[in-house]
């Protein structure tokens, strides 16, 4: 029997992630952004799936995660949520949905749990946006933290590149990860940091802390599911593990398909009334 059929099924939630932080059992999460993706990774018994920003890079083609709108996140959230039992369902706040208006904040976030019917939402910052993460746990709505790599900040960063290097930023990110504690995140990714300061953070807090490029020593860890499966090849960050190269496989298979209808071989006999 395979290790996925061996998971349980029952539904995964905050308190679940909590007990498997205890326990030490990691978390696995992968982005999704649509019904038929989303069906797979239930059925692969993932704990948790993002429906993530990402999706104004994979799905629309922007390059950066600004241009994507709350509207276009509540239609990821709920295509994905029509396909899944299990895992805890999170859903980015996109870029201008929270920073600086906490109201605004609110009404966002209980749009996205109405409208799509999510388990969570995840908001990027920490000390910058506590007025607006405060308002939407005290609502009751939960909040996953995102400190590191923020991608809705990139204009103000200016790059991609390894955050929390200098200790006066990691002092920072260290303060932030406390505070977001404090206000009740049920959980914090940490993107793109030094592997032994996201081990050091983990440490220091009782919520589990989700990875990406930021090295073995958290609670669990997140890739974007195109680029996992090859899907997606201009993206090569060092901690991308590709787990199959999809791309060439649709190649190959969209050109089998028009070849055999250039040649007449489809539709056979076999497949027609």
């Amino acid at each position: 029997m395979s290790t996925a059929n061996r998971v349980n099924k029952s539904k995964v939630t905050t308190h679940v992630l909590q007990e498997m932080k205890l326990k030490g059992e990691k978390i696995a999460m992968l982005t999704a952004y649509d019904f038929s993706m989303a069906k797979i990774l239930d059925q692969a018994n993932i704990d948790v799936i993002l429906v993530g920003d990402s999706a104004s890079n994979v799905m629309a083609g922007h390059k950066t995660t600004l241009p994507i709108t709350l509207n276009d996140m509540i239609y990821h959230a709920a295509s994905v949520m029509r396909a899944v039992s299990r895992p805890l369902v999170v859903v980015d706040l996109p870029f201008g949905t929270y920073q600086g208006n906490s109201k605004e904040a609110l009404s966002s976030a209980i749009r996205i749990m109405k409208e799509s019917g999510a388990n969570a939402v995840k908001m990027e910052g920490g000390h910058e946006i506590l007025e607006s993460i405060t308002r939407i746990i005290s609502a009751g709505i939960p909040v996953m933290g995102h400190l590191g790599l923020t991608p809705q900040s990139i204009h103000k960063f200016g790059t991609y590149v390894v955050r929390a290097t200098v200790e006066e930023e990691a002092n920072q990110l260290r303060e932030d990860a406390k505070i977001l504690e404090q206000a009740g995140c049920f959980a914090l990714i940490l993107e793109k940091i030094p592997a032994v300061l996201a081990h050091e953070v983990t440490a220091s807090l009782k919520i589990p802390t989700i990875g990406i490029g930021a090295g073995s020593g958290v609670d669990g860890q997140v890739l974007v599911l195109h680029d996992m499966l090859g899907i997606t090849q201009e993206f090569s960050p060092r901690f991308l593990r590709r787990y199959h190269n999809l791309k060439e496989e649709i190649l190959g298979a969209v050109a089998t398909y028009i070849n055999d209808v250039k040649t007449m071989d489809f539709p056979n006999e076999r497949e027609q009334y």
